[in-house]
This record gives structure tokens, C-alpha cells and sequence, in this order.
């Protein structure tokens, strides 16, 4: 699916408040409400609007520390450990990566003891690597349009 600028807008709407109404979006963008809600639509059924969420704190549900976990897996073991990951709260998300890791892990833990519990209940599926997050000063952001981007090119 091609998105155009109409789509990037809907698109930056979305990613900074998904709770906004169809009547505001298309307020936003310059549109109708049907041509928006069928734009939306069609971005959701492509795939290039995969879902909406919410934003949880991980401090504030009680998740004190953050870690990131490169783990060094051998191939036999891979199907293994992910299935196990699948089923861990802790790992929020989970990269295959290429370099010295297999995978990298961004975990969140109550505490140091929990971290330290979770991070030895996988180590029998390979040798990992802890990186404790101090602080977050660039946080997830929103996906731009690749033209817009033009710091980058500088």
C-alpha cells in the first residue's frame, strides 16, 4: 500500500494519541469523516496500521529496573528458548539480531533479585549478557515518512 501525505498525517495523529475520534482526525487532516474512516481502514487492513495500545509505565506498575539481555543461543535451542520467552512477563520485546548475540531481550524486573531470577532461569539455553538501563533519554518514538527525515542526511 502506497501511504501518501494524507496517510503520513492520519498516520501521526494516530501514533501521538490513538484515542482520537474519527471526528477529530479528520478534523486534523483536512478530511471527511467517511474518507478518513476508510483510510484508516484501509491502513489497518494492510497492515501498515498494525494496532493500538496503551502506554504503561513500566515504573509505575511497579517495575523498578529495565534491562537489555543479549543472549547467545546455539541453533538447536532457539525454538526452545523462544517458547519459553513467550511465556516470561518480564520480556517486553525480543530482537533477532545479527553480530555476538543471537537475540537481545528488553526486560523489565521488580527488583535486581528478580532480574537476577529471571536472567538464570534461561541461562541454561545459552550464555547471556545483562545491561542494566540507567535512563532513557531518547524514548520510543513514532514512525515518520522517510522524505521527512531530513536531519538524518545531513
Amino acid at each position: 500500500m502506497e501511504i501518501d501525505s494524507k496517510n503520513w498525517q492520519i498516520l501521526e495523529v494516530l501514533q501521538a494519541d490513538a484515542r482520537t475520534s474519527l471526528t477529530a482526525l479528520a478534523r486534523q487532516v483536512g478530511l471527511s469523516v467517511p474518507s478518513t474512516s476508510e483510510r484508516v481502514k484501509r491502513l489497518e487492513e494492510s497492515g501498515v496500521l498494525a494496532g493500538y495500545r496503551a502506554v504503561v509505565p513500566p515504573r509505575k506498575a511497579g517495575y523498578t529496573v529495565m534491562a537489555l539481555v543479549g543472549m547467545t543461543t546455539p541453533q538447536p535451542d532457539k525454538a526452545r528458548l523462544l517458547k519459553l520467552l513467550e511465556g516470561r512477563s518480564e520480556v517486553l520485546e525480543c530482537f533477532h539480531v545479527t553480530g555476538q548475540d543471537s537475540y537481545v531481550l528488553k526486560v523489565v524486573a521488580r527488583d535486581i533479585e528478580h532480574l537476577e531470577a529471571f536472567v538464570s532461569s534461561i541461562n541454561h539455553l545459552g550464555e547471556t549478557r545483562t545491561s542494566i538501563v540507567m535512563s532513557v533519554p531518547i524514548p520510543a518514538r513514532a514512525i515518520t515518512a522517510p522524505e521527512v527525515d531530513k536531519q538524518a542526511r545531513r
